[in-house]
């Protein structure tokens, strides 16, 4: 014997309950004649007679009543399951996995993920935040967000926070009194430079370009360090010239702290992306922070 198709098994309870097929279709919104097809379907595959039928009574029979008595608590949970999850689509809750880079960490998802958990109290957001690229699928993540040239191919990709950043220079004040200032790129060979090295161990070059033309120098200087923190202290103490992402740099710039050289070699880069596996039933967490960075796009 064939499992009887669920709807079936509502029609039926439908049906028994109101003993009547308009009165169950007025209440389903459907029509009777598509429960009478129904309760046929059950009772062919059941070899069972379920509802006594005549002119003016529907009614139970005894196997009816059994089957009633059952199947009417088990159709209850599978709508509370099935009501349980639209609510989790609806307010979503549940943890959200990403994987960033230090500077998105610390300098581009804050605000967005303040507003995020305000927006959905039901979701804890984990975040890891490091330079080394992982798969973020196979080390358990949602989602990743990386900047264009690290976004795998077969990904989907949602631009999130700015779409152009910069790479400036700047150098102490008091650096630049003793040293004097640099005027092109070739001229950081002649001086002390603050670099920084990856996870990888790869040690950052520094690349600058103006009117189509590319200049990539290695300089020397006193620091080498992985540590954004311990790079920009180094250039505020006067320790050499620094190249970093404007956010990290803007305060002290600001401030007066670092001044701003060979502005017009400045680099501009496009800004990072959200990368996901699929658009296909997502997990809610993860819908509701695609939504909200499409959003923040307009």
């Amino acid at each position: 014997m064939s499992s009887p198709d669920l709807s079936d098994l509502d029609a039926f309870v439908a049906v028994a309950r109101a003993r009547s097929f308009r009165g169950a279709a007025a209440l389903r919104g459907v029509s009777a004649s598509s429960l009478s097809d129904a309760l046929r379907r059950l009772e062919a595959r059941l070899g069972v007679r379920l509802l006594n039928r005549t002119t003016r009574s529907v009614t139970p029979t005894e196997a009816g009543e059994r089957l009633l008595e059952r199947l009417g608590p088990a159709l209850g949970e599978i709508a509370g399951a099935l009501d349980a999850v639209t609510s989790a689509r609806d307010s979503p809750t549940g943890t959200l996995r990403l994987n960033v880079p230090t500077i998105v960490g610390r300098h581009i998802l804050p605000p967005i993920a303040a507003r995020f958990l305000v927006a959905h109290p039901g979701i804890r957001l984990e975040v890891t935040a490091e330079d080394s690229f992982v798969d973020v699928l196979a080390e358990g993540f949602d989602a990743g967000i990386r900047y264009e040239e690290r976004v795998e191919r077969d990904m989907i990709a949602v631009p999130v926070g700015p779409r152009v950043q910069r790479f400036v220079v700047a150098a102490a004040p008091s650096y630049l009194a003793a040293r004097g200032r640099p005027l092109h790129p070739k001229d950081l060979l002649d001086h002390s430079c603050i670099r920084h090295r990856f996870a990888s161990g790869r040690l950052a070059g520094l690349e600058f370009e103006r009117d189509g033309q590319i200049i990539r120098i290695s300089p020397d200087g006193p620091l080498i360090a992985n540590a954004l923190e311990m790079e920009v202290a180094a250039a505020v103490a006067g320790l050499g010239v620094i190249s970093s992402f404007e956010e990290v740099l803007r305060p002290h710039l600001d401030s007066g702290a670092l001044v701003p050289v060979m502005e017009d070699w400045w680099q501009s880069f496009s800004g990072p992306f959200l990368y996901y596996q699929s658009r296909t039933h997502m997990p809610a967490p993860l819908r509701a922070f695609v939504d909200l960075i499409k959003a923040d796009r307009g």
